[in-house]
């Protein structure tokens, strides 16, 4: 028997929804009748999953955006209130940049610390402070930052932890905000760990030296495997659902076992 999650009919923002994680979690709340707005820089990836999610039956919005552009969170926001007027649940799923710099960090620039950082905090801090309002007038809304276990403990590039780390206690503190809590706002935080995605770092480096990767797999990695998109997203669902109301504030590890943190 499946599961009704309760968002039937809900309008929900995917940043950068056109593409493995973010595409899974569209694909996981267009499959529960939720409408869908995604955006990212590439068109061919937009209307390829446009098509895809559209087979749900739902309402699909994509978008162009570019979140190091000024404008590119404006426009985004502003086409989603001429269709729809705001949005139910806003997933802030756009960032990366775990792979930017070097790990030499004094040759590495202070705009690749600023560049990740408005990819993953300051963008999610804008798609949220927009949003607020109009789940406040419903009563109702889910926010859920896509950030990383490296937002949870030490390691990698310290700007793109430092980006991570921020989101995970921008999240917590909006959870403990009494008026939003109170207005029926849920605000919580995904944080998975290696995740097989095509045409991504971790891809590259499988395709590069497979004897190698798998090795490093088999050594470092509990399962055995790296994480897919879809046992992200299955998270994500949840805590966008009607059964996850006494859940907020929560950063949720994905990793199999992967990080050292509690």
């Amino acid at each position: 028997m499946s599961i009704d999650y309760g968002i039937k009919g809900r309008k929900a923002l995917i940043t950068g929804g056109t593409h493995g994680i973010g595409l899974a979690i569209a694909d996981a709340l267009a499959g529960q009748g939720c409408h869908v707005a995604i955006c990212s820089r590439s068109q061919d990836r937009r209307e390829t999953a446009k098509q895809r999610l559209m087979s749900c039956g739902v309402d699909v919005l994509t978008i162009a955006m570019d979140v190091l552009e000024p404008a590119g969170v404006e426009r985004v926001t502003e086409e989603i209130d001429r269709a729809w007027g705001g949005v139910d649940i806003l997933i802030n799923n756009v960032g990366g940049g775990g792979r930017w710099g070097s790990d030499n960090i004094e040759e590495t620039p202070l705009s690749v610390w600023q560049e990740v950082y408005q990819k993953n905090a300051g963008a999610a801090a804008a798609f949220v402070r927009w949003a607020i309002p109009g789940m406040r007038r419903a009563k109702w809304g889910r926010v859920v930052a896509v950030a990383s276990i490296y937002g949870k403990q030490g390691g990698g590039r310290p700007w793109f932890t430092a980006a991570k780390a921020a989101q995970i206690a921008a999240m917590k503190s909006l959870a403990m905000t009494p008026y939003l809590a109170r207005d029926g706002i849920t605000f919580n935080t995904v944080a998975p760990g290696s995740i097989m995605i095509p045409d991504t770092g971790w891809a590259a480096e499988r395709d590069r030296d497979p004897a190698a990767f798998h090795a490093r797999v088999e050594r470092e990695y509990p399962l055995g495997r790296l994480g897919t998109p879809e046992e992200v997203a299955a998270v994500v669902l949840f805590l966008c659902s009607r059964q996850a109301s006494l859940v907020n504030g929560a950063c949720v590890t994905i990793d199999g076992g992967e990080s050292a943190a509690f």
